[in-house]
């Protein structure tokens, strides 16, 4: 596990969490997604986002779990193709200066590529969390927060906990 900790970059993690700042002051929608453990941890950052640091508070998250909305991914998971879903879904909703997230271990997930690709199109930023190489997500983002681990498990531990500074960061500041 501390192989895991110690190969996340700390810079790329503050790098992001001025990017997070900056979409909140402005107003605009974070976006985030992932599949499988992943998925439980974007949905896990997006309720620490809305509730734990927006609570009582002037300066708000908007944000929002993609994979979260399972009546949509199913309906484009048998009527499309899977792949397809975040794209579409991000197509709905966001606009220019909003901000993508998507977290895969592989990063080969084409649903979160292709988001990435999308989101990057639509004038968003894009950011990832991945393990390994990276993977294609990795070199499709604009800043990509690799676990170069081999573990999955320790690769989402690791996602888990840079979630965790990303929401944490503002727990004591407004």
């Amino acid at each position: 596990m501390l192989q895991a900790i110690d190969a996340i970059n700390l810079q790329q993690v503050e790098q992001a969490i001025e990017w997070f700042r900056e979409t909140r002051a402005a107003g605009r929608m974070i976006f985030v997604a992932g599949n499988g453990g992943s998925a439980a941890t974007a949905s896990h950052l997006v309720c620490d986002l809305v509730k734990d640091v927006s609570y009582q508070r002037d300066l708000r998250f908007r944000a929002m779990a993609l994979q979260d909305a399972i009546p949509t991914a199913t309906a484009y998971s048998n009527d499309v193709d899977f792949t397809e879903g975040i794209a579409e879904t991000l197509r709905n909703f966001a606009q220019p200066g909003d901000l993508y997230m998507a977290m895969s271990g592989s990063g080969n997930s084409m649903n979160l590529i292709k988001g990435a690709e999308c989101a990057a199109a639509m004038g968003c930023r894009t950011l990832a969390l991945t393990g390994r190489d990276g993977g294609k997500l990795g070199a499709a983002a604009q800043l990509n927060i690799q676990v170069s681990v081999p573990h999955m498990g320790r690769i989402q531990d690791a996602h888990h906990i840079v979630c965790h500074m990303l929401s944490y960061a503002f727990s004591e500041t407004p």
